[in-house]
């Protein structure tokens, strides 16, 4: 391009809060950030842009169609819901992702969840800032007992790079795997590839690892819920909308579901008064187990790669390719 690239960055606190540097893209253009962008201003704010980097800011069609000079939107993310693909396809906008950048943070985060629940973590160190163990007659004491993994069982759906990184550690800690997912092809030594059905009858943990779509929306409902083993620990690292939360608070609620330790919520920020909060043994930490300094470091380098490839007239992890 003739003139300086025009970069607006709509939500930037998201991926760099100040802890690291947008060096790489001011490197390739004028780069405006905005660390959050509302609604109502995404317009204003991306008017005149060339390329757009963007996190979660919704990006529908109505947006992009008034937006003629915009050619290229970056996300911050692997996931691409955020923004209308077959619009942006249609408008000739070249839209990219980046995978692969949070694998080693979400599956160390889906057995931070687990391990903090199975240990009994939090309630206990609690305790014993309230004094419980200064006033013990023995050594030791236990509010509930804790939950040893070794030789429980781990069902994992969704076995790409995250699913065989967290199968990795659920072998090193003693677990018998099984994994379910729409490819086929061979699983890891140890891991064994099954249908979901059989997964979930046999798990004493099952654990989301897969990519939210229109086929799998609310795939964790009632009847998911009920084929699972009585007591067994559900974990979502995933994307909130995997799951019906209703149907886990009922679940939860009556005992049928042991646990519930999520990452991800389907309304993210969630709702004033969110019911799974208040139900039994729900363990919801906020959307962060991709945010390692080390993690969010790869994701912004790998961002203005891509951006870079781009403009070299190599485009690499596009979503999609414009049609004209």
């Amino acid at each position: 391009m003739s003139k300086k690239l025009k970069i607006v960055i709509l939500d930037g606190d998201c991926a760099n809060p100040g802890d690291l540097d947008w060096g790489a893209f001011r490197a390739l253009g004028d780069v405006t950030v905005w660390s959050s962008t509302p609604r109502e201003l995404v317009l204003e704010r991306a008017r005149g842009a060339d390329v757009l980097i963007d996190n979660k800011v919704d990006l529908g069609a109505d947006v992009l169609a008034s937006l003629p000079e915009l050619k290229y939107v970056g996300l911050l993310s692997t996931g691409y819901n955020v923004v209308d693909i077959e619009a942006a396809s249609r408008l000739g906008i070249v839209v990219t992702n980046v995978p692969s950048y949070s694998t080693m943070s979400v599956a160390q985060h889906t057995f931070a969840l687990l391990l903090s629940y199975v240990g009994r973590v939090p309630e206990h160190v609690a305790s014993v800032k309230r004094g419980d163990w200064s006033k013990c007659d023995n050594f030791c004491y236990w509010l509930r007992e804790p939950i040893e993994l070794d030789g429980k069982t781990m069902g994992i759906i969704g076995y790409g790079e995250i699913g065989k990184a967290v199968a990795k550690i659920a072998l090193a800690l003693g677990m018998r795997v099984l994994a379910n997912r729409r490819s086929g092809g061979a699983a890891q030594d140890g891991v064994e590839l099954t249908d979901r059905d059989r997964l979930l009858a046999e798990s004493d943990v099952v654990s989301l690892h897969c990519d939210l779509n229109a086929t799998n929306a609310h795939m964790a409902d009632a009847s998911f819920l009920a084929r699972m083993k009585r007591g067994a620990i559900l974990i979502n690292t995933a994307r909130g909308g995997l799951v019906d939360e209703c149907a886990v608070v009922e679940a939860l609620r009556s005992g049928a579901l042991g646990a519930y330790l999520a990452d991800v919520c389907e309304h993210e920020p969630p709702r004033e008064g969110e019911p799974l909060f208040c139900a039994p043994n729900a363990e919801v930490t906020p959307h962060i187990a991709w945010a390692s300094r080390e993690a969010r470091g790869r994701l912004l380098a790998a961002a203005a790669d891509n951006l870079r490839a781009w403009l070299e007239g190599e485009p690499r992890n596009a979503v999609t390719r414009p049609e004209k």
